[in-house]
């Protein structure tokens, strides 16, 4: 969803040739899902930018325009994109271990806040802005079009676009064979390990200054997009072919011009642009582009990429989930231990595709004081806490996961909590609980 920083608007370059239904299934099926033992980790990390010294002041455009003029003069091993509210991303290069990765990303953030200390400017990590209203930074015709095909579903897409920010992990698919680390099985923990994550990180209860009722404000607004655009495929034991079904049934965001707003259809599905070639016959470079407007939480670009979990507070909170997330899918024993943790959570999604189900929306709601997650989310961190040296993982790293388990985790508690508890954070709940009623 981000734009690069530096790079330019445009239009699109048309290949000749339509795309068939069949071709795009086929496509689809060749490219979701690389097979191959696990080997590479990445991470995309999402922040909101704030006044240093007043962070409930709004950033002018203008401000925001000079810092990132000033970011694009300095080098980074990290790809650098602003998101449409001004949101900043970096995404890592592949890394060969967890340590690799972190310490990439590390160096990048040490030098994009010492250029944004410059300007009066921080990188802020929290699921949700809490106090600013969603406003646009970024005028390009793809968020024009996103922005008025989103608007048909109500305001939770102009405020994912523009006062959102997350932690996005990227794991390799697995084996083609079955296993604890073959794709199947890894596609089927990510999503019922997902609300896991969504419940253990949760960092988004407050919006315009206000409790929202949710621990992830963020989740919410997600899940009211709609599923065509932002659910995943029902489970089951072929994920290539659900998610090529997937694809070619969901609605198209948009129809890309050279000249001129793009055209943005309402119920046109791309099953229904092969067959009917209106407004014109789609190409394989508009099915490349339709697949980056769909935003499930599980999203296989070759690998997955688990897009559930919020911004986390501090400097480094970003390296907990990271690392959680690495050993839980990497390491053969946390990995079995994850997938024996989550396997009765099944029951509570009711069949529904995620997150549009009700165990995704508890873990949004409630946090880890859901009793049946917390007892999941104690599992799996302990798990994963057991495998992090197994895979090479820094002492800094392993007790940062250990003070994450102690702090939040074994309470029953997450981020959001504080943020409710705080003495900014209003110190009331509006339901008048930590737990399900």
């Amino acid at each position: 969803m981000s734009e690069p920083v530096g790079t330019p608007a445009g239009g699109c370059t048309e290949p000749p040739t339509a795309v068939s239904e069949a071709e795009v299934e086929a496509l689809v099926r060749g490219i979701c899902f690389k097979t191959g033992p696990p080997r590479r980790l990445g991470v995309e990390v999402e922040w909101l930018v704030h006044e240093l010294h007043a962070p409930r002041l709004p950033v002018a455009p203008e401000r925001l325009e000079a810092a990132y003029a000033a970011l694009r003069t300095v080098p980074l091993s990290s790809a650098l994109t602003v998101e449409p509210g001004g949101q900043l991303e970096l995404s890592s290069p592949p890394a060969a271990s967890l340590t690799e990765c972190v310490g990439t990303v590390s160096a990048d953030l040490d030098t994009v806040r010492a250029v944004l200390r410059e300007d009066g400017l921080c990188l802020v990590g929290m699921g949700h802005d809490p106090w600013h209203p969603p406003r646009r930074f970024l005028r390009r015709p793809r968020y024009d079009a996103m922005e008025a095909c989103l608007d048909r579903t109500g305001p939770a897409g102009r405020a994912m676009m523009c006062t959102s920010a997350s932690v996005q992990v990227c794991v390799d698919a697995g084996y083609e064979e079955p296993g604890v680390l073959g794709h199947v099985r890894r596609w089927w923990l990510a999503h019922r390990l997902g609300p896991v994550l969504v419940a253990a990180f949760a960092n988004s209860p407050l919006a315009r200054g206000r409790p929202t009722g949710w621990r992830s404000t963020r989740q919410l607004h997600w899940a009211r997009i709609g599923a065509g655009r932002a659910g995943g495929p029902a489970l089951d034991t072929d994920p290539r072919g659900a998610w090529a079904r997937h694809v070619l049934d969901a609605p198209v965001m948009c129809v890309r011009r050279d000249d001129g707003p793009w055209d943005v259809p309402e119920g046109l599905t791309f099953r229904e642009w092969t067959r009917s070639h209106r407004p014109r016959p789609p190409t394989r470079d508009d099915l490349g582009y339709h697949l980056t407007t769909l935003f499930p939480p599980v999203r296989p670009r070759g690998h997955l990429e688990l897009r559930m979990i919020d911004a986390q507070p501090g400097d480094d909170g970003w390296q907990v989930p990271l690392a959680v997330t690495a050993a839980l899918f990497d390491d053969p024993e946390a990995s079995e231990t994850a997938y024996r943790a989550v396997k009765p959570l099944a029951e509570r999604a009711l069949g529904g595709p995620a997150p549009h189900n009700p165990l995704w929306r508890d873990a949004a709601r409630y946090g880890l004081a859901d009793p049946e997650l917390r007892e999941a989310a104690v599992v799996c961190f302990t798990a994963a806490l057991r495998a992090l040296p197994r895979l090479g993982a820094t002492t800094e790293i392993t007790d940062a996961v250990t003070a994450y388990l102690d702090r939040y985790v074994t309470r029953g508690r997450c981020p959001a909590d504080e943020l409710l508890d705080g003495p900014d954070g209003t110190g009331r709940r509006p339901h008048g609980k930590d737990v399900r009623p």
